[in-house]
């Protein structure tokens, strides 16, 4: 292994440890963003790590900001800012999939996937906490009523209007950084965006959703007022962080698939 490589690898594990003490990440967060970052370092090189770290920085800061109003909608949510190792999987699990499987076969394919999942990430995020600063409450797809934010399935013209910027972002710098054609790059930011339309889709349709027995509150959380709540909707395997892999994962299959058909 070369000295560049060590000093690499060594500054993936110092913004892993870094994000645990800045609150972004729990302990098993910071481990698996360090999986997750060396993964797509060895797929990718320094290329694929500042797109991920693009994601990860740009929506830290989104989660971050006016945190204060989001206090309220964090109640609904099964997890809060803090992320740990499922969420940091679900969101960079398909990138490690696709940095793997570039490391050893190489082409375009898996280079095309690693992008979309993280534009896919990005919109979502982007989509979910600059939604939630909205001063109207979304329109659940399900009914198209006005329902609490925060819940899943919900879109608003503000955080849809993030989704498409958070995917843009993404694809934007991906294609400077690949040299992909003009192209290619907008099909990157289409299927980013898709992969948040599968997501919302998935949490009206399939994802759990709770109710508690204390307070009434719509929930995420299998566990609030200290009591067990109760299932009204969705699968019970089927929760946030398996909607979000699954959403991206699904557009970046949808994408290699048009890009070898249009050729």
């Amino acid at each position: 292994m070369m000295l560049d490589d060590v000093l690499i690898f060594g500054g993936i594990v110092v913004i892993g440890v870094l994000g645990y003490h800045v609150k972004s990440l729990s302990k098993s967060g910071s481990i698996a963003a360090i999986i997750v970052g060396m993964a797509v370092f060895i797929g990718f090189g320094v290329k694929g790590l500042i797109l991920l770290g693009s994601f990860f920085a740009s929506s830290s800061l989104w989660s971050n900001y006016k945190s204060s109003r989001k206090k309220e909608i964090e109640e609904k949510l099964a997890k809060g800012a803090r992320r740990d190792w499922r969420q940091v999987f679900a969101n960079g699990g398909a990138a490690v999939f696709f940095s793997v499987l570039h490391y050893f076969y190489g082409g375009w394919m898996p280079l095309i996937g690693f992008m979309v999942t993280l534009a896919s990430a990005n919109s979502d995020t982007w989509a979910s906490e600059i939604g939630s600063l909205s001063r109207r409450n979304p329109l659940y797809i399900r009914t198209f009523r006005r329902i609490e934010k925060g819940t899943s399935g919900a879109i608003s013209f503000l955080g849809s209007s993030a989704a498409l910027i958070g995917s843009l972002f993404i694809s934007l710098i991906g294609g400077w950084l690949f040299h992909l054609d003009s192209t290619v790059t907008i099909l990157i930011f289409l299927f980013g965006f898709i992969g948040n339309v599968i997501d919302t889709l998935m949490g009206a349709f399939y994802q759990q959703e709770y109710i508690c027995k204390n307070c009434g509150l719509m929930t995420e959380k299998k566990i609030h007022c200290h009591l067990e709540t109760t299932r009204i909707k969705g699968f019970t395997f089927v929760d946030n962080d398996m909607v979000n892999f699954l959403s991206g994962f699904m557009a970046a299959i949808f994408s290699i698939l048009i890009i070898q058909i249009i050729g």
